[in-house]
């Protein structure tokens, strides 16, 4: 449905597990091919999807505005050019990044070897994507799956299935396969369907309770995955920080997509000095801000995905405003826009004891608590279950990175929130409740691909000397070898080399 309007916009059959299992089998069986394609044969598909998706741009922006009710410009920004950048990365590092790895061989006894590592694909990636991010993150894990050789069954969000068809359509005009990447359309019972196929890697976005549920079901079979739970991503803004600059960054940082973003702003803490200036500035433009259909090129904020999400917002600035928060701006639904909109709002003197500074809101709030010292900052920025990311705003960027270095988080920004997840080469990810594993960059690739060490000896005809035919002489020999190898003093060194001497000559050998 469309979130501004509430309009049909599409109805779908759910997917049975019979579905999920035959799109399954259908991947294992194409997958083998498409890794045989080559990687240098995979990055010229890669190369027609960006053409395509490069001059499908708006259209595909307007779709995703129609389906997920995000502005336009947005679409247009957090999504297209994101996966447009993505693959151009995939095109630029995926030949080197599968290049053959030679391995060093430090120990003297492994000299008559060399090793390579080997980069190859998991086999079938099953990849569950969310709402928020309909077209983005879906896309770009599926790129970096597929230049690596693997086939992808994606089961996107069932409120989002439009924008993962369209996906679907790009890439197989592009040249992949239809069997190496399919999507499922369904609710939760297709998920837990495609995490129990016979899949060899999940990638699942969106809430900590299923991403505990989904590691709880993959360990029972020892199937990797990637989670990405989600966050409650501290902004810190120190004594020293712009406060235009900043409180900008604060209401863009968490309203953009109408606050519906895993990275946006949802605790805001303040230097105590600049706390009522920055409070201002933050309702000032808050109340300049336009909402409505996405669609319309002036609107900056759009709906909620639907009325559940919208409900849980309502909640969390009831209970902050029962418990002393002031509601500054906003706290209300605008039916007269719509069945889904959410004033934009800014609160101030919250405290942790309220559910708006612990658990995720995923909605247009923006909850604002003073600070005296940097430590306490710190300190309040850790106190959190999430740690996905966080961002600090100073004029001295020494200052701001040192204190980067102290933070809980995936990914710290210095001056800018958010924009993280658009840096190709960034990695994305978290820590504690936020998740494990990381997409994006060569850490996504490095995700994407099993390692294999293969390890070849240039003396084919020769026994090695550890093998079988122990004895005293044998175990004196090795005593020197070890000499040789690891006494810090050269006399030592010389003499246990003397004593190791005889064990490549020695007799008996099995």
């Amino acid at each position: 449905m469309n979130p501004a309007t509430g309009e049909t916009l599409r109805e779908f059959d759910s997917a049975t597990s019979a579905d999920v299992n035959a799109a399954v089998a259908r991947a294992r069986a194409a997958q083998p091919a498409w890794n045989e394609f080559g990687v240098r044969r995979r990055i010229s598909v890669l190369r027609e999807f960006q053409r395509l998706l490069h001059a499908k741009k708006m259209e595909v922006a307007g779709l995703i505005t129609r389906e997920a009710g995000k502005p336009l410009v947005e679409a247009l920004l957090t999504e297209v050019m994101v996966v447009l950048d993505a693959n151009r990365f995939c095109v630029e590092n995926a030949f080197d990044f599968l290049r053959e790895q030679p391995v060093p061989h430090g120990n003297l006894a492994m000299k008559t070897k060399t090793g390579r590592i080997l980069r190859e694909p998991h086999g079938v990636i099953g990849i569950i994507s969310p709402w928020n991010y309909p077209f983005s993150i879906p896309a770009t894990e599926s790129l970096s799956a597929l230049v690596t050789g693997n086939a992808v069954v994606l089961k996107p969000s069932e409120l989002t299935s439009l924008n993962a068809l369209e996906l679907a359509s790009l890439l197989h005009a592009a040249g992949v396969p239809k069997d190496v990447f399919q999507v499922i359309v369904g609710d939760g019972a297709a998920g837990a369907a495609l995490l129990n196929a016979q899949i060899d890697k999940l990638i699942f976005t969106g809430s900590v309770a299923t991403g505990k549920r989904i590691a709880q079901a993959a360990a029972a079979r020892l199937l990797p995955v990637v989670l990405e739970l989600g966050g409650k991503d501290p902004m810190l803004v120190l004594d020293d920080a712009d406060v235009d600059v900043a409180s900008s960054g604060a209401v863009w940082g968490s309203f953009a997509n109408c606050g519906q973003a895993c990275l946006s702003v949802e605790r805001c803490y303040v230097h105590r000095s600049l706390y009522d200036a920055f409070l201002e500035a933050c309702v000032r433009k808050t109340k300049q801000l336009h909402l409505g259909n996405g669609i319309d090129p002036q609107t900056e904020i759009g709906p909620l995905i639907y009325e559940r999400q919208l409900r849980n917002v309502e909640l969390q600035v009831e209970d902050a405003r029962t418990r002393g928060a002031r509601v500054l701006t906003g706290g209300s639904r605008l039916p007269q826009l719509g069945p889904n909109f959410y004033a934009p709002t800014v609160l101030a003197d919250v405290t942790h004891a309220m559910h708006i500074m612990r658990e995720e809101t995923f909605g247009p709030v923006l909850p604002v608590m003073p600070f005296d010292t940097d430590e306490e900052a710190v300190r309040l920025a850790n106190d959190s279950d999430y740690g996905l990311a966080a961002s600090v705003w100073t004029r001295d960027r020494a200052r701001g990175e040192m204190l980067a270095r102290r933070i809980q988080v995936g990914t710290v920004m210095v001056n800018d929130a958010i924009a993280c997840f658009g840096i190709s080469e960034a990695p994305h990810g978290g820590v504690k409740a936020s998740g494990m594993g990381r997409t994006h960059g060569r850490f996504g690739l490095e995700e994407m691909v099993r390692i294999k060490h293969v390890d070849s000896d240039h003396l084919p005809r020769m026994k090695q000397v550890w093998w079988y035919g122990y004895g005293e002489a044998f175990t004196r020999q090795m005593e020197g070898f070890l000499d040789l190898m690891f006494a810090r003093g050269l006399s030592q060194r010389l003499r246990g080399a003397l004593r190791s001497a005889g064990a490549y000559f020695r007799k008996g050998r099995l």
